[in-house]
């Protein structure tokens, strides 16, 4: 009985055991790590994948899968950026449309969105494996950003787009306002909505849920939704540190999510685990990512880390899942 309870308390905290011998390795390999500077440096670049990550949560949790996150996230980027410094031009009609940060931001946010309402529209409607159909939207929201980038990076946006990636509100930087916004949101949304018992027993058992009731396709649309949108904020997040909308914005970020999922013990068979859980693994890729770069790693060797720790949290998920 002990033991059990041990076993329990151990999987419940492995993450944080984990990080916490993480950072204790990178502070005694590199003295910057614990430095004030590279602390705040590794909240504001965790920023953007919580951001990912908490939408990607819920996907999964509904034992979903969401690859296309980083173009999306390129192509809201893009948008924005494009709206905001050049506006809309329509020659025929002699009209010029400007557009604020607020009209531009809001604009790139709902393209996120409609991106992530058409996953998860492709996925109940025509029964797309949730793999395959968003890995069409990757290539397909790739593609339109280099359309409408013309595959050069859009600049200097403006001090107060800037505000966005780059300040300061007491003594935090606004990304670290923003994600954390996001996370206390999708918390209450999974622990006292009914929307949030929805996901869960989505994934724990989707025919089931059905049968009790539960219109499965509309939830499921709902969270591609949530997961277009939040990764629209990122992209937001990213060419706002930028100052810069780049064509191949977001490449990989889909990994970091999925790791920081995973990792964070979220199960990819759906039903089991939490926003919170997530944040935890998020801050273990990003402590991992800036410690292998003070350690000077080669970047393909940090691609090499970064997957097995990815292959190594899977098995972990799969061993749990036949203990239980």
């Amino acid at each position: 009985m002990n033991l059990a309870l041990d076993k329990d308390k151990l999987l419940r905290f492995q993450s944080l055991i984990a990080l916490f011998l993480l950072c204790v390795g990178l502070s005694i390999l590199s003295d910057k790590f614990l430095s004030v500077s590279n602390l705040w440096n590794v909240m504001r670049q965790i920023s953007v994948n919580i951001c990912i990550s908490t939408g990607m949560t819920l996907i999964v949790l509904t034992a979903g899968i969401d690859l296309s996150v980083g173009s999306v996230l390129a192509l809201c980027g893009a948008i924005t950026a494009g709206l905001l410094k050049s506006g809309i031009e329509i020659p025929s009609d002699n009209l010029y449309i400007g557009f604020t940060v607020l009209g531009a931001s809001l604009a790139g946010i709902l393209t996120g969105s409609a991106l992530g309402a058409l996953n998860g529209w492709t996925i109940t409607k025509f029964k797309v494996p949730p793999f395959v159909a968003t890995l069409a939207m990757l290539t397909v929201a790739r593609g339109f950003t280099m359309l409408w980038t013309k595959g050069f990076p859009i600049s200097g946006l403006g001090d107060t787009f800037l505000y966005l990636g780059t300040g300061w509100f007491l003594g935090v930087p606004v990304p670290v306002w923003i994600s954390v916004l996001i996370v206390l949101l999708a918390v209450f949304i999974t622990t006292k909505t009914r929307l949030g018992k929805y996901i869960y027993a989505i994934g724990g058992n989707e025919s089931a849920s059905r049968l009790s009731g539960i219109q499965v396709n509309k939830v499921k649309i709902i969270v591609y939704t949530i997961g277009g949108a939040l990764a629209a904020v990122g992209g937001l997040l990213v060419t706002s540190r930028l100052d810069s909308a780049q064509p191949n914005a977001g490449v990989s970020y889909e990994l970091d999510s999925i790791a920081a999922v995973v990792i964070g013990g979220t199960s990819l068979s759906g039903g089991r685990g939490s926003v919170l859980g997530t944040v935890q693994g998020a801050l273990i890729i990003g402590v991992l990512n800036n410690g292998l770069v003070l350690l000077n790693v080669s970047p393909f060797w940090q691609q090499v880390v970064k997957g097995l720790v990815i292959l190594l949290a899977v098995i972990i998920d799969k061993a749990n899942s036949k203990n239980d």
